[in-house]
């Protein structure tokens, strides 16, 4: 009961601050989403630079930093510090920082430095780039709009919490059992069953996409969002650990409830940029 309690706590504070960073408006959105995009990178440069030494403590500062720059500059933009003017010159800075790993593993004298840098450029694609393209899609039609971005939350942990439910109650058939042995098929069913009907449901609430895009979307989470939450396992696996940290006490970490949010979001966005343009 005690583990139960705290994971309840737990969920309740998280949901309240998510709840607060949704509907506050786009200042709040916007620091919400860089504190997680922030504690997710931090994460995962933990499980790549597992060694608690000055090397990797300078290796994981640069990869966060690096992860959240994309972030930052389009947060500028869409905020208004960033004038028309200024967008692309400060875009172009960014690809020169790129290189910055190399020259830090040069000084080291490190002879596996692409095996550092490559790490380093992962927090980039992985994280910095998938939360970047939230910010892009909640700016989508000019003005800040949080409704699809709390449709796309909403139908990942839908997707998620259905998948578990379900297959523990009626899961039989393994999905990926060397990745992860309790996902089913049975589980992967129900969590399509219920998501595309929440998709249903935020089509009624928020019209502004058709219900034909809704579900689209719906399919777009329930393929990549499971593949992502897989993803995420098999890096754990390699590194033989349960959950990415502790920072959430009873769920594990930031990278654990976010990891199929994020993976599909570059294919959301990519349907999405479609339909509006």
């Amino acid at each position: 009961m005690g583990g139960l309690r705290l994971r309840v706590i737990t969920a309740t504070v998280f949901v309240l601050i998510m709840l607060g960073g949704v509907f506050g408006g786009k200042i709040p959105f916007v620091l919400l989403f860089g504190a997680i995009t922030g504690m997710c990178l931090w994460e995962f440069t933990g499980l790549t630079f597992y060694e608690e030494t000055r090397s990797n403590f300078i290796r994981r500062s640069i990869g966060v930093g690096l992860g959240l720059l994309p972030y930052l500059w389009l947060s500028g933009f869409n905020l208004g510090f960033i004038s028309d003017d200024c967008w692309l010159p400060m875009l172009l800075t960014f690809f020169p920082l790129l290189f910055l790993p190399f020259v830090y593993e040069l000084s080291e004298g490190n002879t596996q430095a692409f095996h550092q840098v490559g790490f380093i450029f992962l927090t980039v694609l992985y994280i910095g780039i998938p939360f970047s393209l939230l910010n892009a899609i909640a700016f989508i039609d000019s003005d800040f709009s949080f409704h699809i971005p709390l449709g796309l939350m909403l139908m990942t942990w839908t997707s998620d919490t259905s998948a578990y439910l379900v297959g523990s109650k009626l899961g039989r058939t393994p999905l990926f059992p060397k990745i992860s042995p309790k996902k089913t098929w049975e589980g992967s069913l129900g969590a399509a069953v219920f998501t595309l009907i929440v998709a249903w449901g935020l089509w009624r609430l928020f019209p502004e996409l058709a219900l034909m895009h809704w579900m689209v979307l719906g399919v777009i989470v329930i393929i990549f969002g499971s593949i992502g939450d897989l993803v995420e396992s098999s890096f754990k696996r390699g590194f033989n650990i349960k959950d990415s940290s502790d920072l959430l006490p009873g769920h594990g970490g930031f990278l654990d409830r976010f990891d199929g949010f994020m993976f599909q979001l570059p294919f959301s966005a990519a349907y999405l940029f479609w339909i509006f343009n």
